[in-house]
């Protein structure tokens, strides 16, 4: 088994804004939250951290900040995939450069590409450093699917370490488990999918809800693995209005506009991303409301 990257709950995180640039005061505070929480990685700079609409230099100085801030208290996962494997390259030594743990990344996007390619983008960008690379499959953003014996093709490949799968195919999760289980540790992608992916083999979540909730959507892989299953799936089906909530508009308008709601960061983002529609708006208060959350 290749060593994992972390084990439990990785939170994706927002990246605060204002129309001036980056919040780098109330990304400090989140950090801290999340560490606070006992939270076992931060990923930095993906999906939900908006990477499409950074600059290259807002990109790597957060990774940089991220890093600095942790101060080694809990592994940080720059996000450094691209539609164009060079610029990966780049994004990728340039993240091991200020010192990121290891990296997440996702398919290549539009342009797509063949089994045959997303093979050939991964190895080029596992064997450009020496950091561990978690790949990311979300086809319903990126319109390419990673198939189980692409996998396997990739677990061989010693910095290939991983996968955050977002495809939503339990029926293809197993499968996938089936052939790379004990080379490839596999994350959820999707946070109503944290338990039926642990109960596959999966070693945790990178997570979207743990924005909101990092203690209790940590608490969920820290009963999984306690041997409480039942436990786990309580809180599961617990947070599934406020997961649905979160993903009722694009992510990461929802989880900034939670931040928001209780007062931790702006609800700003970048075009073409806007503010929360009013009546999902009011659909996310109600549901972080009913889990006690006071907004």
């Amino acid at each position: 088994m290749k060593k994992e990257v972390f084990r439990g709950i990785g939170t994706a995180m927002i990246t605060p804004m204002t129309e001036k640039g980056v919040d780098y005061a109330a990304m400090e505070r989140l950090i801290e939250r999340q560490l606070e929480a006992g939270i076992d990685a931060l990923i930095i700079c993906a999906t939900t951290g908006e990477a499409p609409t950074l600059t290259d230099e807002e990109h790597i100085e957060l990774i940089r900040f991220s890093v600095e801030k942790a101060a080694g208290r809990a592994p940080i996962i720059a996000g450094t995939g691209s539609n164009f494997t060079d610029h990966a390259i780049e994004m990728s030594k340039k993240a091991r450069d200020v010192g990121a743990d290891a990296l997440l990344c996702v398919t290549p996007y539009y342009n797509k590409c063949t089994q045959r390619g997303l093979v050939e983008s991964y190895t080029a960008i596992a064997d450009a450093t020496d950091l561990p690379l978690i790949v990311y499959n979300v086809p319903g953003r990126t319109g390419v699917n990673i198939k189980p014996e692409t996998y396997e093709k990739l677990a061989e490949h010693p910095n290939i370490v991983g996968i955050k799968e977002a495809n939503g195919d339990i029926s293809s999760v197993v499968d996938t488990m089936r052939r790379v289980s004990g080379r490839l540790s596999m994350y959820s992608g999707n946070d109503d999918q944290i338990v039926p992916i642990m109960s596959m083999g999966g070693v945790g979540c990178i997570s979207v809800l743990s924005n909101v909730v990092p203690a209790e959507t940590r608490e969920i892989a820290t009963r999984f693995f306690a041997g409480d299953v039942k436990g786990a799936a309580e809180l599961q089906m617990k947070y599934k209005p406020l997961i649905d909530a979160l993903f009722c508009e694009v992510n990461p308008i929802p989880a900034k506009a939670a931040m928001h709601l209780m007062g931790l960061a702006s609800d700003y983002a970048r075009l073409p991303l806007t503010k929360m529609e009013p009546l999902n708006l009011e659909r996310l208060r109600k549901a972080m409301r009913d889990v006690g959350i006071d907004v």
